[in-house]
């Protein structure tokens, strides 16, 4: 039975990532409240959604709250769990995270539970990996999972029959029942979201899976009502959102995020008019304000096979600024962002509203306290940690006269 993080082991009412002096909130974006709808975030650097490649027929378990439990613990004012497929066959590979069951409630929730105690605001990203599907997690190798070892091969869809790349399954292309029986699956696990008490919600329409392969020509070649021209093509991914924004409460943020170029024209902000560019992504994004979207969140890439990407800082904050600025909407900008001050001046400037990080966390779960650190802003620690960090710390060091050299800890 799972029991509830008692009130001693929480931080909500102090959480880590809250700046200690409040004139440091007026003076550091990045460490401003981010309110939308009835959530509030306390800082403006969450954690972007990342497989973990460690579930159990999609149902989460010891090893997530212990993942997602010390993120939160660290001062993020946003954790995304991982991508939730809506319906089994929509999963990356046989390890990743499922919400298409109700039995997969219970699960979620202990993770959203422990995200909750310490004060940061849990989301969730629910999705269907389309023609990239019955693949191997990536520190495995990157093959096609068979049936015999889990895998669904033969049960991989998409807009078209053409595969993502040589090796991978050959798609079934979807007919137009199927287009709309998936529809309400996503809505579905949209009303489990809620059950499982996330607060953030976002809709996977990035990196190549199923309703980013909709929208781009590179990869959807229907001749139908959801092929063709770009009000065709981007269909599907309107009728997810609209039947998805129905059942998701109204006061709570509905995000979804995007591939906001595809490099098949190597200049990022080029046209490629028959395949994916930024200038549909800005027409798209104001299609989703239009059905009650708040933030887009602005990725690139994934689509296509064999495209080189500029994989340097910050590439990916272009694309968030235009969005931000052609559609009117809120965009949270990612990519490659490792550095505080770099946060910081994407905000200052205007070009984002909220930054989301994903392997920085990975490479240091404590990113937050070391953005506050190099924006000299002095920071709220868990009451777990602080009480040590603040305390002075003995040095091994060569001894004089039998003391050992003591030292305070900023």
């Amino acid at each position: 039975m799972f029991v509830p993080v008692p009130a001693l082991a929480s931080n909500i009412e102090k959480p880590a990532g809250v700046p200690i002096n409040p004139a440091d909130v007026k003076r550091v974006k990045l460490f401003q409240p981010f309110q939308q709808k009835s959530v509030t975030m306390h800082n403006r650097l969450g954690v972007s959604p990342m497989c973990m490649y460690s579930a159990v027929d999609g149902h989460l378990n010891d090893y997530h709250v212990l993942h997602y439990g010390s993120l939160a613990l660290k001062g993020p004012g946003l954790v995304i769990i991982e991508a939730s497929a809506v319906v089994p066959e929509g999963r990356i590979t046989p390890q990743d995270s499922g919400l298409w069951s109700d039995s997969q409630i219970d699960n979620l929730k202990r993770v959203v539970d422990v995200i909750k105690s310490q004060g940061s605001t849990p989301g969730l990203q629910i999705a269907h990996s389309g023609r990239k599907a019955s693949t191997s997690p990536p520190f495995l190798g990157d093959y096609v999972v068979a049936e015999s070892d889990g895998g669904w091969p033969d049960r991989v869809v998409g807009p078209s029959d053409n595969a993502y790349a040589p090796h991978y399954a050959k798609p079934h292309a979807m007919t137009i029942p199927e287009i709309k029986q998936m529809v309400q699956y996503f809505a579905d696990a949209a009303i489990r979201a809620d059950k499982a008490g996330i607060e953030v919600l976002e809709i996977h329409a990035a990196h190549g899976y199923l309703l980013s392969s909709f929208f781009s020509g590179n990869s959807n070649k229907r001749t139908d009502e959801y092929g063709g021209c770009f009000e065709n093509r981007i269909r599907f991914g309107l009728e997810v959102v609209q039947a998805v924004r129905a059942v998701w409460p109204s006061n709570k943020p509905l995000w979804v995020r995007i591939s906001s170029a595809e490099y098949v024209n190597p200049d990022p902000m080029g046209e490629d008019p028959n395949g994916w560019d930024i200038y549909q992504s800005c027409r798209l994004a104001k299609e989703f304000k239009n059905l009650g979207v708040d933030l887009v969140d602005c990725s690139s890439g994934g689509n296509i096979h064999g495209v080189k990407y500029p994989s340097v800082p910050m590439y990916q904050v272009q694309f968030a600024e235009a969005i931000k600025r052609k559609a009117e909407i809120q965009t949270a900008a990612v990519g490659l962002i490792v550095e505080g001050t770099d946060a910081e001046q994407i905000l200052e400037k205007g070009q984002a509203d909220y930054i989301l990080a994903g392997r920085e966390f990975l490479r240091d779960s404590a990113f937050t306290l070391v953005a506050a650190q190099a924006l000299n802003v002095d920071i709220q620690w868990n009451k777990q940690y602080s009480w040590a960090v603040k305390k002075a710390r003995r040095h091994n060091t060569t001894k004089t006269g039998g003391n050992a050299d003591m030292t305070t800890i900023p």
